[in-house]
């Protein structure tokens, strides 16, 4: 069955997701500050982990920019926080966590959207390149270069513009899209614009000409510049 790491402070929160996800058959770890977690996550394999932001030692944001950047870790990682602001989301998002979920939580909506991290985490088996003018995508390295820059997005941020770049150059419905990245688990209603906020910062913020185009009512495009 499926292991999945806790990186959390709180006992009572702890022990509800071990009493509730144990008798399903999971297999649990649990660290209760940031270092101790990080250790855990460097040394092991799991499936998922869920990661705190306000934690002892290390906070989760730092936690999880280490996993991606230092550790090169592709784990999902779900973070757990009272923090409900866009900001506060494409915050944790750009630190490269896969999903965000809002203290107080339903468990049965936390399962749910283990396994659909779990889902595409195995389904993300990519056998192809893409080229959209200056920006290409080599999906079996996972690699991204815009002008011979390299750049780096969340595995949710990859599938965005992969699937933006597959299409392109038409025009990606906001419920097409999110059908693309999620499947049928789709979370909340800002999830998707907060992560186009973060693949802008990357394909778009650097560079003189922007690719990524929002249809207002109608969805995102990537187009080539010298195009438009």
């Amino acid at each position: 069955m499926y292991k999945i790491l806790i990186i959390e402070d709180n006992p009572d929160i702890v022990a509800n997701i071990y009493a509730f996800f144990e008798p399903k058959g999971f297999e649990l770890d649990n660290a209760h500050n940031g270092i101790s977690g990080l250790t855990l996550a460097a040394n092991n394999r799991y499936d998922v982990i869920l990661l705190d932001v306000m934690l002892p030692g290390m906070d989760g944001t730092k936690l999880c920019k280490k996993l991606r950047e230092e550790l090169h870790n592709k784990t999902p990682v779900l973070m757990l926080t009272a923090r409900d602001t866009i900001l506060d989301k494409v915050a944790g998002f750009d630190s490269g966590a896969d999903d965000y979920l809002v203290k107080p939580f339903s468990l049965i909506e936390l399962e749910s959207r283990i396994k659909a991290l779990i889902r595409r985490h195995q389904d993300e088996h990519f056998e192809h390149s893409l080229a959209v003018g200056p920006l290409s995508l080599n999906a079996n390295e996972h690699t991204i270069r815009r002008e011979g820059t390299s750049l780096k997005l969340t595995p949710t941020g990859f599938k965005i513009l992969e699937t933006l770049m597959n299409a392109s150059p038409r025009v990606v419905s906001k419920s097409e899209l999110e059908e693309k990245v999620w499947g049928e688990d789709i979370p909340s209603s800002d999830a998707l614009r907060t992560h186009m906020h973060s693949v802008r910062v990357q394909v778009d913020k650097p560079f003189a000409r922007p690719m990524i185009m929002t249809m207002p009512g109608v969805g995102y495009q990537i187009v080539d510049p010298d195009k438009v």
